[in-house]
């Protein structure tokens, strides 16, 4: 039967393309990306809201691609996050909030 139709090698230009990514998923990244983010309203802001927002880029593919909502929420949530942890260190180091 070696003459018969099916063939183990398959089509050869599927080659490269069925390939598995090295790293994540997308749609982990995502995930990930908006539990860091929801986590950072609670702590570590400063931290977990950059991470968000990368995690959510990635996830995303590094350009606004729709249907990706958790990487979406990643990005927004993420951004709010730095930028009120940011508020609140200013806000902590401003006058009369010193040691002296």
């Amino acid at each position: 039967m070696a003459g018969s139709k099916h063939s183990t090698r398959g089509h050869p230009r599927t080659r490269g393309r069925t390939r598995p990514r090295p790293g994540p998923d997308r749609a982990t990244l995502g995930i990930i990306g908006a539990i860091c983010a929801l986590a950072g309203f609670f702590v570590l802001g400063i931290l977990l809201g950059p991470i968000a927002i990368v995690c959510g880029w990635f996830a995303m593919g590094r350009r606004w691609a729709t249907g990706r909502i958790p990487a979406l929420i990643a990005v927004v949530l993420g951004a709010i996050d730095t930028v009120l942890a940011l508020a609140w260190i200013a806000d902590a180091a401003g006058p009369g909030n010193g040691m002296l």
